[in-house]
């Protein structure tokens, strides 16, 4: 699974990903593909997936069902941030990269984790 994650994060780095990532809810991380490691790791702190996960409770009270992603834009990066309970799919990127482009990755994400959400929900 390592080797298809990094397959498929690999062909956007030249559009503007930074870092994609798999963690679980507590910021452990379990799949990570990034250009270069010590550039991104103040990205990376282990309390970005709780913040998500806050987040994504309060949003989804606004009475709009169940809400699946956040994106939030900065100066210098934009965070793509997708709920695969139990599971969070983090990817972030260039803030002037195609923001469709990291949110189609996100998805291709979802279907390639797919069967380690099925285990660890068994």
């Amino acid at each position: 699974m390592e080797s298809n994650f990094n397959q498929v994060c690999s062909r956007l780095f030249y559009s503007g990903l930074l870092v994609a990532m798999v963690t679980d809810r507590d910021g452990v991380v379990i799949l990570k593909s990034s250009v270069c490691d010590e550039a991104k790791e103040a990205m990376i702190e282990p309390t970005m997936p709780t913040k998500f996960t806050i987040a994504n409770n309060q949003a989804s009270k606004l009475g709009l069902e169940h809400n699946k992603s956040i994106i939030s834009v900065y100066e210098q990066y934009q965070v793509i941030q997708l709920d695969q309970s139990p599971l969070i799919i983090t990817v972030i990127a260039n803030s002037k990269a195609n923001t469709g482009l990291f949110m189609n990755l996100g998805n291709d994400l979802l279907k390639l984790t797919e069967p380690l959400v099925n285990a660890l929900n068994e």
